[in-house]
C-alpha cells in the first residue's frame, strides 16, 4: 500500500495515483497537496469519478492533503464480485476502508451529489471523525425517493409512472409502497443483468464515447465531459470502454423517510458548509423531484447544527467542476475558518 510520505509533488500539483486493497480487488485515488497537510476526503457524484474534482483542487489551500477516491465499479476502481449488487451502504463502508487503510481519525469530507449524500450518512455514524464537511449540490440526504428507479435524486433517473411526492412529503402508505417497489426493481434488475449472456464492452471512438456521456449529463460541458471521460474510460484497440459497472446504473439504497434523515442529522458534530447552485437539481423546475424535503433539511441543519453555513451559486450542478472558481473561494474561507481543529494522523 502506497505511503503518504513517499508522495512527490510535480508542477501539475497532482501528487500520486493509488490502489487501496480490498476484498473484491482495489478502490483508487487520486491525491493532490501536502502529504503532511489536513486531510480532505473527496466523493464523486453517481457514475462519475475522481477526476470530478480536477479543475477544483488546485485552487484550493496547497498545504491540504486531498484524496479524491473512485468508488467500487466507478472510475479506476475494481468491480464488485458477480453476484453482489451495489447498496449506498457499500459505498459508506468504502470510505471507511479508505481512511482506515490511511490511519486518519479526524478528517474533512467534501461530497459532491451522490458522494455529499454518502458523506452525510458517514458523517452521521462516525461522527467523531468528520471535522468538516462540504456539501456540493447535496443535502446529505435524500429522504424517500419515489417515481424514480436510478440514482438518488441524482438529475439522471429513469422517471416511473407512479405520481412524485408532494411538497408535503409522501404518506406512510407511500413510503411503504415505495420501499417495496424499489426492492423488486433492484431484484429484477440484478437478475436481468445476470440472464443475459455477458458481452463484451462496446468499443466506442472517443467522440462517440464523449457524446454519449454529454447526452446523459447535460449540465456538464464538453470540457468536463472529456475530463471525466480521462478515468471513467479505457484505451481499446478501436477506441474506448466505459469502466463503470452497469450493475452501479441500479438505485440499491433503503430509502429513508424525512423524519429519520432529521434526526439522523442531529447526530453530526461536524461544521458543515452546503452549496446549491442556482440552475441545479434542485433548483430546476423540470428536474427537481426533491422540493418536498429541502426547506425541512435547510431548516434541521440551521436549527440542530452549531456551525452550518448555506450558500447558492451561480452555475448548474456541475458547477465545481466546470466553474470551479464560482465555489473554490467559498470552500477556502470554510476549510482555513478554526485550523485549530487539525486532523490527527
Amino acid at each position: 500500500m502506497p505511503s503518504l510520505l513517499k508522495w512527490s509533488l510535480p508542477v501539475a500539483g497532482i501528487v500520486s495515483e493509488l490502489k487501496f486493497p480490498v476484498p473484491w480487488g482495489h478502490i483508487a485515488a487520486k491525491a493532490w497537496g501536502s502529504p503532511q497537510g489536513h486531510p480532505v476526503l473527496c466523493l464523486h457524484g453517481w457514475l462519475d469519478n475522481a477526476n470530478t474534482f480536477n479543475r477544483l483542487i488546485p485552487l484550493l489551500p496547497k498545504d491540504y492533503c486531498y484524496m479524491a477516491m473512485d468508488f467500487g465499479g466507478h472510475g479506476l476502481s475494481s468491480h464488485r464480485p458477480a453476484g453482489f449488487p451495489y447498496h449506498f451502504l457499500d459505498y459508506v463502508s468504502e470510505v471507511r476502508r479508505v481512511t482506515a487503510a490511511l490511519k486518519w481519525s479526524r478528517f474533512t469530507l467534501m461530497g459532491h451529489s451522490l458522494g455529499g449524500t454518502v458523506a452525510g450518512m458517514f458523517s452521521c455514524i462516525f461522527p467523531e471523525m468528520v471535522d468538516k464537511l462540504i456539501l456540493v449540490e447535496s443535502y446529505g440526504f435524500f429522504p424517500a425517493p419515489q417515481g424514480q428507479e436510478k440514482g438518488p435524486g441524482l438529475g439522471r433517473q429513469k422517471k416511473l409512472n407512479s405520481p412524485l411526492p408532494s411538497r408535503d412529503g409522501p404518506s406512510k402508505s407511500e413510503e411503504s409502497d415505495a420501499w417495496l417497489d424499489s426492492k423488486r426493481k433492484v431484484i429484477e434488475s440484478i437478475l436481468s443483468l445476470e440472464e443475459n449472456k455477458p458481452q463484451p464492452p462496446k468499443v466506442r471512438s472517443p467522440q462517440e464515447a464523449l457524446q454519449r456521456l454529454l447526452q446523459a449529463n447535460s449540465h456538464l460541458t464538453e470540457e468536463s465531459g472529456r475530463i471525466l471521460l480521462q478515468r471513467g474510460a479505457t484505451e481499446v484497440p478501436g477506441g474506448l470502454v466505459y469502466n463503470r459497472d452497469l450493475r452501479a446504473l441500479t438505485h440499491n439504497q433503503d430509502p429513508l423517510t424525512l423524519e429519520q434523515c432529521v434526526s439522523f442529522l442531529s447526530k453530526i458534530q461536524a461544521s458543515v458548509l452546503m452549496i446549491i447552485a442556482q440552475d441545479g437539481i434542485f433548483n430546476s423546475e423540470a428536474e427537481n423531484v426533491a422540493g418536498y424535503f429541502v426547506k425541512p433539511l435547510q431548516e434541521a441543519f440551521q436549527t440542530n447544527l452549531k456551525h452550518f453555513q448555506l450558500a447558492e451559486v451561480t452555475g448548474n450542478h456541475f458547477v465545481h467542476l466546470n466553474e470551479p472558481e464560482v465555489v473554490a473561494g467559498l470552500i477556502n474561507i470554510f476549510l482555513k475558518r478554526d485550523e485549530s481543529s487539525k486532523a490527527r494522523l
